[in-house]
């Protein structure tokens, strides 16, 4: 294997969810009599101990049997410099189960195309990761703590046809 795995920790870690025993075995589970809190985030065990945290299960998309973290794929596109904000989501494909789609908000006056965005992104991840479109919207939702509106994004992806 690669190292790929679950982010788990132990610790000071809740003892479960009050009520949901399946839901507590899942999140909270005792191993060898210690008990860890396994959240949902991939990880890659790197050499010399290092961990390479890779994203959110429930955002991972399964595009042609090939799993791809949302999160490495915004990063390759928000580091282009006229993009303000992206959020990337699956949306549903004949082809390849899901396909990968950006929903990008460019900074104030800023342009770009939707193949500068990919050509970009191109540099930096594999293209199988890539997205197969690109969804202009003026803002990208998020919840007041930050975190991205992923079924908002899905929403907008699916809303709009390559």
């Amino acid at each position: 294997h690669d190292g790929l795995g679950w982010l788990a920790q132990r610790g000071f870690v809740p003892l479960g969810y009050k009520g949901d025993a399946v839901k507590t075995a899942a999140t909270f589970p005792v191993i060898d009599g210690v008990r860890y809190a396994i959240p949902g985030d991939r990880a890659r065990h790197l050499d010399g101990d290092a961990i390479e945290l890779l994203g959110r299960d429930s955002v991972t998309i399964n595009s042609g049997g090939e799993k791809i973290f949302a999160e490495e794929v915004e990063s390759a596109i928000a580091s282009h410099p006229a993009v303000h904000d992206v959020v990337v989501t699956g949306r549903p494909s004949e082809r390849w189960g899901q396909e990968v789609v950006a929903v990008v908000a460019l900074a104030d006056g800023a342009a770009a195309t939707v193949g500068e965005l990919i050509r970009h992104a191109e540099s930096s991840i594999a293209r199988y990761k890539l997205p197969k479109a690109v969804v202009f919207r003026p803002n990208i939702e998020r919840s007041p703590a930050g975190k991205a509106d992923y079924r908002w994004a899905r929403e907008q992806a699916v809303s709009e046809t390559s």
